[in-house]
């Protein structure tokens, strides 16, 4: 029986709901909506969650295929965290060529790491030339699967608001959660916290070092934003301290003219991970140095083995060693406490601060909003399944910007769920075929 018509034949003895089919989305008033005065509509084709580059890429792909679809965006534009989250110096860490979305590459004259402000023209073209049009400031509350129905019921409110009369349900066949890894930051709990009298910043709310020229500055994360907003603060004559906890890999981030991720691309096509990974060490000690000697441990794995395991991104160098090693870039070991006017570390040390910037990432949001548990992992709001395997669950439910492989893997999974929705869509939609017989 076609799914559609059985959702339709269900929803006749549903009191809230009227009727429903593939080509069409209505909207009723009232009853099943978010609120009192809410809206229950109902959606041909998936529902998006999330306007950033991998609700875009997905989007983009069923608009290529002719299939409709339905994009919520809880802040006011797309690419939210690009454009409000992200610090001005900020460029792509890996050359365009893997950084582009289905469909459309990055405009020949942008250079091959292109900056914040151009990565935010390039989004807003594709959106533009792909005509995604989201509905903006809708906080998804809940989605879950209506076993009844056979339906996804995706509720949202208006952004800002906790109780909103003009909420909404969406019920849609196939529901694609691309709010990603970095929906929400990280807050870490450190002793002290709160007796310290300096400003404390996550890097979400950090522009640029002008606001700190002259002050000690203790920055805690040693990814690549914690590397590049100590170079920044250096370049605005600020004084940063780097908080080095846990070991890393730091590499260069071209290696002989060429970005060391390509390089590391086309050697994965003739050699083992290990051989690569040894290569990438023996350059990164001739460029860099050992940096052990500088209070950065290595991890036992090599730069790509721990990737692939862990989805531990190694940090590209564009600066940070160089400042280290003169000294105008201090690294410190894991905190102990937080003092009134400084921090005491895990070694003994002391030290004075007027402020700190936390560049300690972001998080996936998904467990607090989506009603499922085979697709996505409660602990940590990713995909239980990993790299490539992590894109499809069950009841029409995907994944999209969840993969730990920035850009690049998104746009491969937004391909992979387009493709599967298109198949369904149009097995769904073919007439029946007619089978000649005997009376």
């Amino acid at each position: 029986m076609d799914p559609w018509r059985e959702a339709e034949g269900k929803m006749l003895h549903d009191p809230f709901y009227h009727q429903f089919h593939p080509s069409k989305a209505t909207t009723t008033s009232g009853g099943g909506g978010g609120g009192p005065g809410g809206r229950t509509v109902q959606v041909s084709g998936p529902v998006i969650v999330g306007a950033g580059p991998s609700g875009l890429a997905v989007a983009a792909c069923l608009k290529e295929k002719g299939l409709p679809f339905f994009l919520l965006e809880r802040t006011d534009c797309i690419a939210s965290l690009w454009r409000h989250r992200t610090y001005d110096r900020l460029h792509l860490h890996l050359p365009k060529r893997f950084c582009q979305l289905p469909h459309m590459p990055f405009p020949a004259n942008f250079p091959a790491y292109p900056t914040k402000e151009q990565f935010l023209a390039y989004l807003d073209a594709y959106a533009w030339r792909f005509g995604v049009s989201p509905t903006f400031n809708q906080t998804v509350e809940s989605a879950e699967f209506d076993r009844f129905l056979g339906l996804w019921r995706v509720k949202t409110r208006r952004t800002g608001k906790e109780e909103d009369d003009g909420g909404e349900e969406y019920l849609c066949r196939w529901l694609v959660v691309a709010t990603g890894e970095n929906a929400e930051v990280v807050l870490p709990e450190i002793r002290g916290m709160a007796q310290f009298k300096g400003p404390v910043v996550h890097t979400s709310a950090y522009r640029s070092g002008a606001a700190f020229r002259g002050k000690r500055v203790l920055v805690v994360g040693c990814g690549n934003s914690g590397m590049e907003v100590c170079l920044d603060l250096y370049n605005y004559d600020a004084h940063p301290s780097l908080v080095v906890r846990d070991s890393v890999h730091v590499l260069p981030r071209d290696i002989l003219g060429g970005s060391t991720f390509g390089i590391s691309m086309w050697l994965l096509r003739w050699l083992p991970v290990r051989a690569v990974d040894r290569l990438l060490l023996i350059a990164s000690r001739l460029m860099l140095g050992d940096t052990a000697r500088l209070g950065v441990e290595r991890p036992l794995l090599g730069p790509l083995e721990l990737k692939s395991i862990s989805g531990k991104t190694p940090v590209l160098d564009v600066g940070t060693v160089a400042r280290i090693k003169s000294g105008d870039v201090k690294v410190r070991p894991g905190i102990e406490q937080l003092l009134e006017h400084g921090a005491e570390f895990v070694d003994g040390t002391k030290g004075d601060f007027d402020a700190i910037v936390l560049a300690t990432g972001y998080r996936s949001n998904v467990p607090s909003w989506l009603k499922e548990e085979e697709l996505f992992s409660e602990k940590d709001g990713l995909p239980r399944r990993p790299f490539p395997n992590g894109w499809k669950g069950g009841q029409g439910l995907y994944a999209v910007g969840f993969t730990k492989r920035g850009i690049l893997g998104a746009s491969m999974d937004a391909m992979r769920v387009a493709d599967d929705i298109e198949q369904q869509w149009k097995a769904a939609t073919e007439p029946p075929s007619h089978i000649e017989g005997s009376h």
